[in-house]
């Protein structure tokens, strides 16, 4: 079967992550819904994400979903069960990018997890984030629907006492989103560290702020993707076989 620049895209992400350390042993999972269907392509269960390569994504369709949710080997049951819970109830959600980096799950362990705009990043997710406070253990079938309900309208979802969920209509969207909340996490805990007093901004600043970054006439998320293959096109270009 050809392998589609769709699953090159979502590889080249995999790859990323591992450089940026923002992956977990070989945990962790990304997908992305094949165009114009509900079907979507998932890590591989055990592969590094170092290592992941185009064709280490398995498809997860309607007819082997129950067979792969029983097939451990094949794809980490938790990775069918929240993505195929988001992905079926949750249509804008089209690209899912979960994880566990370092400031974002530091972020969702605090009792209050809001992310307060206090920087141009963290103001990108301003009222875009969903917090589900009802950590229940591993995402199975149960906790992966309630999941996709408290995400809801949002774009994004903080899992809290878990890690960030980053979604979007395409594979570099959402992945550029993973990216700038880790980065926005970062800024706001290390302001926290200072003791110091923070520098809210107001209501309409953030809210408007929000709004220019999604209708920027410049697509820095499509940009970003492109340099990140270009560079792997010359010192991995093993993620696209």
């Amino acid at each position: 079967m050809e392998i589609t620049e769709l699953q090159k895209d979502l590889a080249a992400t995999f790859r990323w992550t591992a450089k940026l350390n923002m992956h977990e042993a070989v945990a962790n999972h990304f997908s992305a819904c094949v165009p114009e269907s509900s079907n979507f392509y998932v890590n591989k269960a055990g592969i590094h994400f170092s290592r992941m390569r185009a064709s280490d994504l398995i498809l997860v369709t309607k007819e082997n979903k129950e067979e792969l949710k029983n097939s451990p080997h094949i794809v980490d049951p938790t990775a069918i069960n929240i993505h195929g819970a988001i992905h079926e109830r949750v249509p804008h959600a089209r690209c899912i990018f979960h994880a566990h980096p370092k400031y974002a799950t530091a972020l969702s362990a605090l009792k209050d997890p809001t992310l307060k705009p206090i920087d141009q990043n963290t103001m990108i997710f301003y009222n875009k984030v969903s917090v589900y406070n009802e950590y229940g253990g591993f995402g199975f079938e149960e906790e992966s629907i309630k999941m996709a309900n408290a995400l809801g309208n949002k774009q994004h979802m903080l899992l809290a006492n878990h890690g960030i969920l980053t979604t979007g209509e395409t594979v570099a969207d959402g992945f550029n989103y993973l990216y700038y909340f880790e980065k926005a996490a970062e800024t706001y805990l290390t302001a926290l560290s200072t003791n110091q007093e923070l520098n809210v901004v107001s209501h309409e600043v953030a809210e408007k702020t929000a709004e220019e970054a999604a209708n920027f006439p410049t697509d820095f998320a499509k940009m970003f993707l492109t340099q990140i293959r270009l560079i792997l096109d010359k010192e991995e270009p093993d993620y696209k076989d």
